[in-house]
């Protein structure tokens, strides 16, 4: 027989490129992100360029207000009749004691009436009414006062209020925020302190024992809250009452619950035997920071607590129950069943606590200021911004902090995400 080869049929294959219809709907879709973009330009890039930008920049508290010059103008010598003499006074200055301004200059008019007698300075000169002065360039916290002698008439009377007329002054400034002079100095400082080490590592202690305490906390309480039993709604709401109290008053509260002097619980401690003496619990190292830890762990195990709880009470009680017919015991049934089902939130609940933690302020600054060895990085950061007054420090320890969790994030997206299939 002879064989009759069949005619092959095309294979289809997927168009390629972008059609029309995808053109216009990839449009579409880049216009309804594009508010979305803005916003998160707005709230969160451009702020955080910023404080890139001031970190590389020998910027104090005074520089946050740009050089110019600051003139005012009053009548001395309260004329009350036509012929009295009175003066004229403008005092100019430097608004900063640092920065130089060139040309600067002075325009008014002089009010109807006046008759000059003296007082006017080298620089200036008057036409008619109109008052010019060339003051030249001025060094940093630079003053004049310019003083000029007139004599009225019944026409200064007559007349609008002289200082209607408002004084034009100019000059020209170079503005250290503006600018594109920039130093490594802040960062020089920041790891040149024999400080920053110490800060740092009192920093991760915080981060990780405070983030560790509060998911084991919160897992036991989702434990203990797992079954059903009479007043199960009360305990859950007494259980968020550290994560939704303002932080302020629970604070204030540790505080005076442990104060070494009218603190009760020194007192009942000595009552009981326990010490001779009142324990300063937020003044000495390392307790402060043992301390501080603890209110960490305490006032943000709810958190962890609402999650994990939603999670356990959606797994299938029916491995349970054959595991408890199999005669498995309940500590062999939470670590074969329950903790595998609940690594994946652990997992996100330690990357938001530990970003949260790490950038943690006011709950340190209201226990202690940052004394006694609890000195955070963020602490840091108002320290050095706004205590010594030095905001390109502060917004470098800002860098710092920001180049932390971002390392941390990439390792914990890479290992820990991958292995629990986040």
């Amino acid at each position: 027989m002879t064989q009759i080869d069949q005619p092959t049929r095309p294979v289809a294959a997927p168009p390629k490129g972008a059609g029309p219809l995808a053109k216009r709907e990839a449009r579409l879709a880049w216009g309804m992100l594009a508010p979305t973009l803005a916003a998160v330009a707005l709230v969160v890039i451009l702020p955080l360029l910023a404080i890139f930008w001031i970190s590389f920049k020998p910027v104090e508290l005074a520089d946050l207000r740009p050089p110019e010059v600051s003139v005012r103008e009053d009548v001395r010598g309260k004329p009350a009749e036509p012929g009295d003499p009175a003066t004229l006074r403008y005092r100019l200055r430097n608004s900063s004691q640092d920065a130089p301004i060139t040309g600067v200059t002075l325009r008014d008019t002089l009010p109807d009436g006046v008759e000059i007698t003296g007082g006017l300075i080298e620089g200036c000169t008057v036409q008619g009414r109109d008052l010019f002065c060339d003051f030249g360039d001025w060094d940093g916290g630079a003053r004049v006062r310019l003083q000029i002698e007139v004599v009225t008439d019944q026409a200064f009377f007559d007349g609008p209020d002289p200082r209607d007329s408002a004084p034009i002054v100019t000059g020209e400034a170079s503005n250290i925020l503006t600018n594109f002079s920039f130093t490594f100095d802040n960062y020089a400082r920041i790891f040149d302190s024999s400080e920053f080490f110490k800060v740092l590592w009192v920093t991760l202690f915080y981060t990780i024992f405070g983030t560790i305490g509060a998911l084991v906390m919160g897992l036991f309480a989702a434990l203990l809250l797992d079954k059903s039993f009479k007043g199960q709604g009360i305990l859950r709401g007494l259980y968020l009452f550290p994560y939704v109290a303002p932080v302020i008053a629970v604070a204030f509260a540790w505080v005076l619950l442990l104060d070494p002097f009218s603190g009760s619980i020194n007192a009942l401690l000595i009552q009981m035997g326990v010490t001779e003496q009142a324990i300063n619990f937020f003044g000495e190292e390392p307790l402060a920071l043992i301390m501080v830890t603890v209110f960490e762990i305490w006032r943000y195990f709810p958190l962890s607590f609402l999650f994990i709880l939603a999670r356990m009470q959606s797994i299938d009680t029916e491995m349970y129950e054959a595991a408890d017919m199999d005669g498995a015991t309940p500590f062999q049934q939470f670590r074969y069943l329950s903790l595998p089902q609940l690594l994946g939130i652990l997992s996100v609940l330690f990357l938001l606590r530990f970003i949260w933690t790490f950038n943690k302020f006011d709950d340190i600054f209201l226990l202690t200021g940052g004394n006694a060895g609890t000195r955070t990085l963020t602490v840091n950061v108002y320290e050095q911004a706004f205590a010594l007054s030095n905001i390109g420090a502060g917004a470098a320890v800002a860098v710092v902090i920001f180049c932390c969790l971002l390392l941390f994030s990439v390792f914990f997206f890479r290992v820990v995400s991958q292995e629990e299939g986040l």
